[in-house]
């Protein structure tokens, strides 16, 4: 996440809320793979709303596929500076909320829930500066680019809708998860896994 520099972003639109078991639902029953912990296209009991889980980089994609197809709209994955940029708004902050970490503001570690919660649940107090929920805590976020540790020592100041690299083994992942502790679900902190 090291060194800090600025990032020019064309104008785009991000979702307010993460994709939940409800909306998968749908791709799912039209032959998307379903979740670990689903029984066939049925997810976990009273996690209607709460956000899908154990969905790869790659099921990710072929859901936005079908979302595109359904909805004759483009929608996408957002790039890695897209999704910090809806999360920590133009001022820096370190959580979306602000600079003083908020135990009531997201689903992580310290509440020790154990599990997802709701999305929107922590919202308006947990909100990014645009008005994005759970963009901190409850589950990582899937972004398009592909991870590379020394993608920010390699940037020069000012780029514009920066990609990443075109190459990888590791997808990027942002916003931490209920398991993750202050440090990790941090607007600048940045992890990866397999696609």
């Amino acid at each position: 996440e090291q060194p800090r520099h600025s990032v020019e972003l064309s104008e785009y639109s991000i979702g307010k809320y993460p994709i939940t078991n409800q909306q998968y639902q749908a791709f799912v029953k039209e032959g998307g793979k379903s979740p670990e912990g689903w029984d066939g296209d049925q997810y976990p009991q009273g996690k209607d709303a709460h956000p899908v889980v154990n969905v790869s980089w790659e099921d990710a994609m072929l859901y936005v596929k079908w979302l595109n197809e359904k909805t004759k709209k483009n929608y996408r994955l957002p790039t890695e500076a897209e999704w910090e940029k809806a999360a920590r708004g133009e001022d820096g902050r370190i959580w979306s909320w602000g600079n003083e970490f908020g135990e009531k503001n997201a689903n992580t570690a310290e509440l020790q829930l154990n599990d997802t919660t709701p999305v929107g649940q922590f919202s308006p107090q947990g909100d990014s500066p645009y008005g994005n929920a759970d963009m901190l805590g409850n589950v990582w976020e899937w972004c398009d680019d592909w991870f590379d540790e020394k993608e920010y020592k390699n940037r020069k100041d000012g780029v514009k809708d920066p990609q990443g690299t075109q190459t990888g083994t590791y997808r990027v992942l942002r916003g931490g998860s209920f398991g993750n502790s202050r440090d990790y679900v941090r607007c600048a902190y940045r992890s990866r896994n397999l696609p």
